[in-house]
């Protein structure tokens, strides 16, 4: 049993554009590999055929687990999401009480996470720790470099 998994229009997307072009462009790819490396002879001793066959495996490996993505994901509708608490695809603004620092992050389902545009996963410690708190409150946060506090100073879309 795979677990459901949520996504943005946009993250699904991605997903769904990834794994078309594995299914046409990386398959072709590895066939002609193959048949480059048969081309060269005896193939019990040829290791350029061993390599593309392990690539080719290692590709629809990769194409079946994104068809399994793909088949339990479900997309999020953003207009109904409830900003008087943190909650997946929130936009949540926060400060750092023990330096001052303000972040700024959405959270996201662990495939679509992207600290550099500033996307976190709710399975990340500090999506964990911020999940269902509400603005004002304070989140004490379980980080591999000990316990942050983060006060809720903001909830958007």
């Amino acid at each position: 049993m795979s677990k459901v998994s949520y996504y943005t229009k946009e993250g699904l997307q991605r997903i769904k554009s990834e794994l078309e072009h594995l299914k046409t462009k990386g398959r072709s790819d590895i066939s002609k590999q193959i048949a480059e490396a048969r081309d060269k002879g005896d193939l019990s001793e040829n290791a350029e055929y061993d390599a593309a066959k392990d690539a080719q495996g290692l590709l629809e490996m990769k194409i079946s687990q994104l068809e399994n993505l793909v088949a339990n994901a479900r997309l999020l509708d953003e207009t109904k999401i409830d900003t008087s608490k943190v909650s997946l695809l929130a936009k949540v603004k926060l400060k750092n009480k023990k330096n001052g620092m303000e972040v700024t992050y959405m959270l996201v389902s662990e495939e679509e996470a992207n600290l550099k545009e500033g996307k976190i996963s709710v399975q990340s410690p500090i999506g964990k720790g911020i999940l269902g708190k509400k603005v004002g409150e304070t989140a004490i946060v379980e980080a591999p470099a000990g316990k942050i506090e983060f006060e809720i100073l903001d909830i958007s879309i």
